[in-house]
């Protein structure tokens, strides 16, 4: 069994690695096993604004794909190590039991779902920094023994290098690709309050299939489209994770944003159509650790305006406004505004 340090060192190193999301969280999991003892898992990407998730890693045993929607709705109803409230009281990691204060049945989504599953205790680790929310994982023990604390300091320990490691996979998405982006026309998934979809336009059936290639043992819905709608679920319930949209990678330089939306008193609509340029705009910038002022500078490049211009804008030097465009092509790796346009923008 590595030490502590032994498995910081690891983890590190693969972070540093040009791994993808994926594999990335594989390589993580494999890692954790030789040091931590877990049997189920769920390593989720978040959009870093929203806080919603949108691709998972999952191994949960036991649980049918019938039961998938109930989960992810009880899951953002609960606030017990609920990610977003680790966030934002600035704890990286924490179990189910030191939470509930000995009680799992304080909790709902264990009180409902996982004592079924014959989970005992849950460790939630959030991976954030000041670009965003970059995903969490969720580690589940069905045998009578709890998550320790030293147990819980190791893996709070890896939440900041694994943080850096998202971002940048993510950001290594962003290249020039031939190709349009799907769907082409309106797409939106009709779910009922339990999250069970009830209908859907023609163009959804193709994006739920680049969202869930047949090769993915995945269920009929993708994971994304369950979590919008569970954000707005618990948004009207009064304990929000975030807005209910997200930002889902479809491979190469495709951007899908999947919002959820209520229709009448009952249904919820997810809508899934390509990211807009200022919603990709707004991701590039944060994977790349781009600072405000880099921030600005891009979305001027992006709105066609030469140096002069927005330098006036800003309110800055024109050797300045330079400098932010020099640091920006330094940190996304291109030589060139129009390349870096490219990328950003996903022009082909």
């Amino acid at each position: 069994m590595p030490s502590a340090r032994e498995l910081l060192d690891r983890v590190e190193r693969h972070c540093l690695a040009e791994q993808t999301a994926k594999r990335l969280r594989e390589m993580v999991l494999a890692d954790l096993r030789t040091a931590v003892s877990f049997d189920g898992h769920v390593f989720m990407l978040t959009d870093p604004v929203t806080r919603i998730g949108t691709s998972p890693v999952a191994d949960l045993p036991g649980l049918p794909w019938s039961r998938l929607p109930e989960l992810v709705r009880l899951r953002y109803l609960t606030e017990f190590t609920r990610w977003s409230d680790l966030l934002e009281r600035g704890t990286a990691a924490t179990s189910l039991r030191i939470a509930t204060g000995g009680d799992p049945a304080r909790s709902r989504v264990w009180r409902e779902v996982q004592r079924e599953l014959g989970v005992f205790d849950t460790a939630t680790v959030v991976f954030g920094d000041r670009y965003g929310c970059w995903g969490f994982l969720e580690l589940l023990r069905r045998i009578p023994r709890a998550f320790d604390p030293t147990q819980l300091t190791t893996l709070a320990a890896l939440a900041a290098p694994i943080a850096r490691g998202l971002r940048a996979a993510l950001g290594r998405t962003f290249v020039a690709e031939a190709g349009g982006l799907a769907p082409a026309g309106p797409a939106t998934v009709v779910l009922g309050p339990d999250l069970r979809m009830r209908g859907q336009t023609p163009a959804a059936a193709a994006a739920l299939l680049r969202l869930n290639p047949p090769q993915e043992a995945m269920p009929p819905i993708p994971n994304s489209v369950y979590n919008a709608g569970a954000a707005l679920l618990a948004a009207e319930h009064g304990t929000p994770v975030g807005p209910p949209w997200s930002r889902v990678h479809l491979g190469g330089a495709r951007w899908l944003t999947v919002r959820a939306d209520r229709v009448g008193t009952e249904d919820i609509a997810v809508s899934l159509t390509p990211s807009t340029p200022a919603e990709r705009l707004d991701l590039f910038a944060r994977t790349h650790a781009l600072s405000a002022g880099e921030t600005e500078v891009l979305d001027l490049l992006a709105a066609g305006l030469e140096s002069h211009r927005m330098a006036g804008d800003l309110g800055i030097s024109e050797p300045a406004v330079l400098d932010r465009v020099k640091a920006i092509l330094a940190k996304s790796g291109v030589r060139t505004r129009q390349g870096l346009l490219d990328r950003a923008l996903g022009i082909t």
